[in-house]
């Protein structure tokens, strides 16, 4: 069965079709999905009923899994993180956040599959940080292709917010501790393609290293405006039972929470990576 790829704006985004992600994928389908996330950078999949060990296995052709320190997850499957309106703040995700870049070897991407959606609202908005980069001038794009930025995981996740119980406490303070503050370059270098994006991200960095506070601050406020123009952006309006998978190293998204008091599942399974240069 071969792949329908149809591009969705200039800067990012396709939708496949021709493919059922409930079965076990062949080897020229995984690398013709792989080939069009390399192309495209997030992949929208429609009408896919999987299960967490469906969603799971499909991710899994591309790299480990990770499991979350702070989301709970499927018992039985904990490579897939559960995001329950009705059971966890979710508010980290009403940011622009590239995944879990506060990990030595960031996400190289994550499946989502939409389980349980308000009657309207909770649209995703994923924006290119490749596009963003190459539209810099050239004299910023030299200054930032040799700094770095701190990114820590207590931006995204504050004690306040996510040590409220004893148990989530203790969860909180382990993962402090197994993540301290680490930097990674401003601008990325894709491992497979080679092009550059700017790596930086509203939910997870915190300052760029070899500047002042105040040029880190002004420099980085300008960039998580400018990555996020509508031009580098598309915006997802889900079904139930949407998969949708994006390449994390050169993209960053926004989960809209408009949609309260109303209920909104999700299942995601993420891919670890590499060590960004």
């Amino acid at each position: 069965m071969s792949l329908t790829i149809t591009p969705l704006s200039p800067a990012l985004g396709a939708q496949i079709s021709g493919v059922d992600l409930s079965r076990d994928i062949s080897t020229e389908q995984r690398d013709a999905i792989e080939q069009a996330l390399l192309q495209h950078q997030v992949l929208f999949f429609r009408n896919q009923p999987i299960t967490p060990q469906q969603q799971a296995r499909f991710a899994a052709c591309f790299g480990d899994l990770h499991i979350h320190p702070i989301y709970p997850n499927v018992p039985e499957t904990p490579q897939v993180l559960i995001l329950d309106t009705a059971v966890t703040d979710v508010r980290d995700n009403a940011v622009w956040h590239t995944d879990v870049t506060f990990l030595p070897t960031p996400a190289l991407g994550a499946v989502l599959s939409a389980k349980q959606l308000p009657a309207y609202g909770g649209d995703t908005l994923w924006a290119s940080g490749i596009a963003a980069f190459e539209a810099l001038s050239a004299p910023l794009r030299t200054l930032l292709d040799g700094l770095s930025a701190t990114h820590d995981f207590t931006k995204s996740f504050p004690l306040e917010r996510f040590g409220t119980t004893p148990e989530d406490l203790a969860r909180w303070e382990a993962t402090r501790r197994n993540n301290p503050p680490l930097s990674h370059p401003v601008v990325r270098t894709h491992p497979v393609s080679g092009r550059k994006a700017l790596f930086v991200n509203e939910g997870f960095t915190t300052r760029i290293n070899e500047l002042s506070e105040l040029e880190s601050e002004a420099l980085l406020k300008l960039l998580f405006a400018h990555a996020t123009r509508p031009e580098f952006s598309i915006r997802w309006r889900w079904q139930e039972n949407d998969v949708a998978f994006w390449d994390n190293r050169v993209t960053q998204h926004f989960a809209v929470d408009d949609y309260r008091p109303n209920r909104r599942v999700m299942h995601r399974a993420t891919i670890l990576g590499d060590v960004p240069f």
